[in-house]
């Protein structure tokens, strides 16, 4: 049997079109108040594991599209990163980080990705070939000082949530929305 969730207080909504089974463990994983799921570490018999150290693991820096093709790492964790809601990045949903050109080790580029040069012309956008995944952008012609994006989608949840991520107007004003 599992423990009762943490919070006491918290009561699930009822289950509509799940099995019992299925609304039972969803209601013991699922954080009071937020209703996003636990992120209690449990070991493979399902007992929790009960850390003496509680710094945070260190954010992984790795990243890669969905199938694997295409692997980015990252020369360290960015302190900001952009989400544009110009025609492009509004459709493929990608929160940009960016770094000088040639600093992110992209494994898999370009024998696994294909890509996609719109607009005026002096970006190259690319995804994976087998999955379709946007994973980066690069200049069509490297200048000094010049740098790329960084879809941050590829990389673990916790990254993205540990970066202030800014809205910019690239449909229209060119303008930083915050």
């Amino acid at each position: 049997r599992h423990p009762p969730p943490p919070n006491n207080s918290f009561k699930p909504t009822p289950c509509r079109g799940v099995s019992r089974v299925l609304c039972a463990t969803l209601a013991r994983v699922r954080r009071p108040a937020t209703g996003r799921l636990n992120s209690g570490v449990r070991r493979h018999n399902n007992q929790r594991r009960n850390s003496v150290n509680h710094e945070q693991p260190p954010l992984s820096l790795h990243g890669s599209c969905h199938c694997g093709s295409v692997r980015l790492t990252l020369p360290a964790a960015p302190e900001t990163a952009t989400s544009c809601n110009c025609s492009l990045c509004r459709r493929t949903g990608g929160i940009w980080a960016f770094y000088q050109l040639g600093t992110v080790l992209v494994q898999g580029h370009p024998e696994n990705t294909e890509s996609y040069i719109w607009g005026d012309r002096t970006l190259s956008n690319f995804r994976c070939k087998t999955c379709g995944v946007v994973t980066h952008w690069e200049p069509l012609e490297p200048v000094a000082g010049a740098r790329h994006g960084v879809n941050l989608r590829n990389f673990e949840p916790a990254l993205v949530e540990s970066v202030v991520v800014r809205r910019f107007d690239g449909a229209d004003t060119w303008k930083f929305l915050d």
